[in-house]
């Protein structure tokens, strides 16, 4: 069962990914919070909402490949993690939901426990689920596709109303898909399955984006897909879009970080740190551990004095 206190801070949590995702002032930017620490840190530094990618994020504690090797319950246990750690809202990548329609009921419960916001479902196939952006990738059929998002919906319903549902559609370029079907599903999961947001996967110009657009009403995102380049802010408000799919800025930003200080240090040694914190001697940087209000020092502290001090 869920406790009055975890079920206070998933609504909390999932009323707050509402308003966001209805925002319509201004851009909200997805991103990917690698860990739970690096997750603090992007929290002081502004960010709004999480989205924890199975390969870019599970994968990363892993070391598995994005190919549908990875369970419901490690994606659940590290989402869950990280959107434990910080008060932004988390999204996590529910894949193809897990199994059928009793696996993906299962999936939103346990995603609801776990303190997670909200979570993307995919309309391929749980056999041959393939990375986004991969050669042979193909889609259930729309009906197939419906039954799965209708099942999230009335799940959460049961729960948690204010959980985010997402539906990603590949239909674009599946080897069994193409544009017309791609809009055909967009405003069939949105109209006939009630979910919350849909996705386009792939556009292949900003003219797709403006169709899938017109398509459906309320929450809309598209990734970079074929698209040349990355959308700035100002073109999505430019489009209707008022959300920007980012995830993966972080990690390139973080193993960029590592390569250069580890060839810097098999190459100098010690002098390698030393440079390193001489150059940021005037450019400080948070240190994310725990806070005073979390399970850590300060609070061992505090309740060993509640404890021990009248034995």
């Amino acid at each position: 069962m869920i406790s009055h206190e975890q079920t206070a801070a998933v609504t909390r949590a999932s009323q707050r990914l509402q308003q966001l995702i209805h925002r319509t002032d201004r851009v909200l930017t997805v991103l990917h919070p690698p860990s739970a620490t690096c997750a603090r840190i992007m929290e002081k530094a502004g960010c709004e909402v999480g989205f924890v990618g199975t390969g870019g994020v599970v994968g990363a504690y892993t070391g598995l490949a994005d190919v549908g090797s990875l369970t419901m319950l490690e994606c659940v246990t590290v989402a869950g993690w990280i959107a434990q750690s910080v008060n932004f809202p988390i999204i996590m990548d529910g894949d193809t939901g897990h199994g059928g329609i009793m696996a993906v009921r299962r999936m939103v419960r346990e995603c609801i426990r776990g303190g997670i916001a909200g979570v993307r479902i995919d309309d391929q196939p749980i056999e041959g689920k393939r990375r986004t952006q991969s050669a042979g990738v193909t889609v259930v059929p729309i009906e197939q596709a419906i039954a799965r998002y209708r099942a999230a919906v009335d799940m959460r319903n049961e729960l948690d109303p204010n959980f985010v549902i997402m539906a990603q559609c590949y239909a674009r370029d599946a080897d069994n898909g193409g544009l017309e079907d791609t809009l055909r599903r967009l405003k069939a999961y949105k109209e006939q399955a009630g979910v919350d947001w849909v996705q386009l996967e792939s556009p292949h110009s900003i003219e797709e984006i403006k169709q899938a657009r017109a398509a459906v009403k309320g929450p809309f995102s598209f990734m970079k897909g074929k698209l040349p380049r990355l959308l700035s802010l100002e073109e999505h408000i430019s489009l209707g879009v008022n959300i920007a799919w980012f995830p993966g800025f972080t990690h390139h930003i973080i193993w960029a970080a590592i390569w250069d200080f580890m060839n810097d240090f098999q190459s100098r040694g010690t002098a390698a740190w030393e440079d390193f914190v001489e150059s940021r001697a005037d450019k400080p940087y948070p240190v994310p551990t725990v806070g005073e209000d979390g399970e850590g020092a300060a609070m061992q502290q505090k309740l060993e004095k509640l404890y021990f001090d009248k034995i």
